[in-house]
């Protein structure tokens, strides 16, 4: 199927704005032109890649098939002209990280200080998810390198590279320093109302099997999307919950958060960092991996 290459860009900027005067005008085309080319994209390819509305137009399930893969083409070959056109000078180029919360806040915000000092014409673009949807792009070729809270499951041929340790503990807001007042067992704090994120995260699950070796099932009184909630609603006495140590400090030492000690083993998590194998990355992406290996 001989299909005009042309077409595949103008569908990219259709699909991404989901409007086909933004397209036109983010193309320098016209209103007409798009709409022709594509209902030809569509003849060509024997189906229905959109569904115009008042709004706008939204994807049909064979046009978000479609965008899926042309993203990432066109992400690759917008990364391979920036490296042609900038091969005079190293260290330009984007980079694409996916972080969770916890990642960004406790590793990657001090790294990326350092690393604009040293790259300061390398763009980087973050993109805040749970650890399995980072996963997920990232197998799937729409991010250059991740840095995510274990545990996570990774293919082979990608690299992994462990940062960092670091400790949670379990708190509680004013209304429960009676808890902090000895040591609890596990079993007498499970009847209080906990807060955590909910399925589908690495949190979720790392607890889970934190609570199974305990011989007890974990039950969320109250489940977040994402960590930065967790502080919050634990402070306002919603319910009981583990946070990183370091980020929880602050608000012990203002006596905002109170700790619960357990009598229990302290927990310990993982940060680590992935990226693609060498030959797979760009030149940007490379300098990214390496600062973190050498860091």
């Amino acid at each position: 199927m001989d299909i005009n290459f042309e077409y595949y860009k103008i569908f990219y900027y259709v699909a991404k704005y989901q409007n086909i005067t933004k397209a036109a005008a983010a193309l320098g085309s016209s209103q007409p032109n798009v709409t022709r080319v594509m209902k030809l994209l569509e003849n060509q390819l024997d189906c229905r890649l959109f569904l115009r509305g008042a709004r706008g137009v939204r994807l049909t399930e064979e046009g978000e098939k479609l965008y899926y893969h042309v993203k990432i083409a066109y992400r690759h070959l917008w990364n391979a002209q920036e490296e042609i056109c900038s091969r005079e000078e190293t260290g330009r180029g984007t980079v694409e990280i996916g972080a969770t919360e916890t990642a960004l806040h406790l590793y990657l915000l001090d790294f990326l200080q350092d690393f604009k000092a040293s790259y300061p014409k390398i763009r980087i673009k973050i993109h805040n998810h749970a650890t399995p949807e980072i996963v997920k792009s990232l197998i799937g070729g729409n991010l250059d390198a991740a840095v995510l809270t274990a545990p996570f499951e990774i293919p082979k041929s990608f690299q992994v590279k462990k940062l960092m340790d670091f400790q949670e503990i379990l708190v509680g807001g004013t209304q429960y320093v009676a808890l902090g007042e000895k040591k609890q067992k596990l079993e007498q704090v499970m009847e209080y109302p906990w807060i955590g994120l909910g399925k589908g995260t690495a949190t979720y699950e790392f607890y889970k099997e934190f609570f199974l070796r305990h011989h007890m099932d974990m039950e969320l009184a109250m489940e977040v999307a994402t960590s930065a909630l967790m502080i919050p609603l634990i402070q306002n006495n919603f319910g009981i919950g583990f946070v990183p140590k370091t980020l929880a400090e602050p608000f012990i030492q203002r006596k905002k958060l109170i700790p619960i000690h357990l009598d229990c083993e302290v927990l310990v998590r993982e940060i680590g960092a992935v990226a693609a194998c060498v030959q797979d990355r760009s030149r940007a992406a490379d300098i990214f991996y390496q600062f973190l290996e050498n860091r």
